[in-house]
């Protein structure tokens, strides 16, 4: 699994312009699924983003979660996280897990940061064409992986 995660003041998603996920101040967090992907790396992904320090303590040092300032999230799926340009012009999304797969991950993941504290969790709508809209803090952008075993 893959996430790229920002930190950001407010963010929403749309589809079909209706807002259907919307947060303050938190994480938007871009959710990939590997074909290789199981429960056990939705696990460990979840508690790495509930528990990832990139939100600044009274030094401005990058130190607490989550968890810690009562950070909302967003989660929206994301299978071109998978895509491969290494070879032409066109990515290839052949790492990317079929929807059947990554869909059950996808909510798995939501359901744990939930499990650990993190409120509220929104998400956007699985294999939806969504709109993200989102004010970066810092900006802060880190990419997370959870290595499939």
């Amino acid at each position: 699994m893959r996430a790229v995660v920002q930190r950001v003041t407010r963010a929403e998603v749309r589809v079909d312009g209706v807002v259907v996920g919307a947060i303050g101040a938190g994480l938007a967090i871009l959710l990939g699924v590997g074909r290789l992907d199981g429960e056990a790396e939705a696990d460990r992904l979840a508690g790495r983003l509930a528990r990832l320090r990139i939100f600044p303590d009274e030094a401005g040092r990058f130190d607490r979660s989550l968890l810690d300032t009562g950070g909302a999230a967003l989660v929206i799926s994301q299978f071109t996280l998978y895509g491969d340009a290494s070879k032409g012009n066109r990515p290839s999304f052949g790492e990317a897990a079929d929807p059947a797969l990554a869909e059950p991950l996808y909510e798995r993941v939501c359901e744990q940061l939930a499990a650990a504290g993190v409120t509220p969790v929104e998400r956007g709508s699985f294999g939806a064409r969504m709109q993200l809209e989102l004010v970066n803090d810092g900006p802060v952008t880190i990419v997370v992986e959870a290595a499939a075993r």
